[in-house]
């Protein structure tokens, strides 16, 4: 792939202050990658992305757009891609949390769940993915999976969002080897309980040693060790990896 600076990683769900998404997108832009921004609300990507450029020198660029809306999804990479350099990379890390229980969980909020964590993923997938196989100059797309898909719930989040995130593993497997021809490389990461908001707001002390007691480290995950992950599998030193599902969660789940 093309060197740092000359190419570009699009971040879904990248606003949230404590988001891994946040947290992603600040270790690739100190490596020389420039930025899409996507989320939600304009004026916060165009924050994220004026900080990245202040901060790190790279070009960053911002673009509102609810996921689950392919209309909005594709026109927002439009914009991106008539903005920046090439799409070389794509880190689907938006995501919503659904904590009720099976039996409280109406029609609406399933394909909540579903649209936003899994179809809003297979929607911005593959708009970057013609991108990719149009340009012929290979690329990385990682999704943020759960260990929740493994272990069928047991953190916070309960069945639709283990369902979604199971489906992420699945899509990324296939895509995996559709894309292989053309250079592309598809993996999944599967974080164990780290400190975001989507773990229901900010942990107390109590509640991160209740949660490190199921772990082989004394210490629940923070945003950038998922971060750390993602810098890995994006870069060039990762090009054999691919379909591949990379736990980070401190030991939960060992498989």
């Amino acid at each position: 792939m093309e060197q740092s600076g000359q190419r570009t990683a699009v971040i879904t769900g990248a606003t949230s202050t404590r988001g891994i998404g946040r947290a992603t997108a600040d270790v690739l832009a100190a490596q020389g990658w420039s930025i899409g921004v996507l989320d939600l609300d304009q004026a916060a990507c165009d924050e994220l992305a004026g900080e990245l450029t202040a901060r790190h020198g790279v070009a960053a660029y911002g673009a509102a757009a609810d996921v689950s809306d392919e209309q909005q999804a594709r026109a927002a990479i439009d914009a991106m891609e008539a903005a920046l350099p090439p799409i070389l990379g794509l880190l689907n890390s938006a995501g919503v949390s659904s904590p009720l229980d099976y039996f409280d969980v109406s029609s609406d909020e399933w394909h909540r769940v579903i649209g936003i964590n899994l179809t809003g993923a297979h929607y911005v997938t593959r708009r970057v993915a013609e991108t990719m196989v149009r340009n012929r100059r290979g690329g990385r797309i990682i999704s943020l999976a759960s260990v929740s898909a493994q272990r069928g719930g047991g953190t916070f989040s309960k069945t639709p969002y283990s369902v979604a995130k199971a489906g992420l593993i699945g899509l990324t497997r296939s895509l995996a080897r559709e894309l292989g021809p053309y250079d592309i490389t598809v993996n999944a990461i599967a974080p164990g309980p780290i400190d975001t908001d989507i773990m229901g707001g900010p942990l107390s002390p109590e509640r991160k040693r209740e949660l490190a007691d199921d772990l082989v480290v004394n210490r629940i995950g923070q945003t950038r060790d998922v971060a750390a992950a993602v810098a890995y599998l994006i870069s060039d030193d990762a090009g054999y990896v691919s379909g591949q599902t990379l736990n980070v969660d401190g030991g939960l789940y060992m498989h």
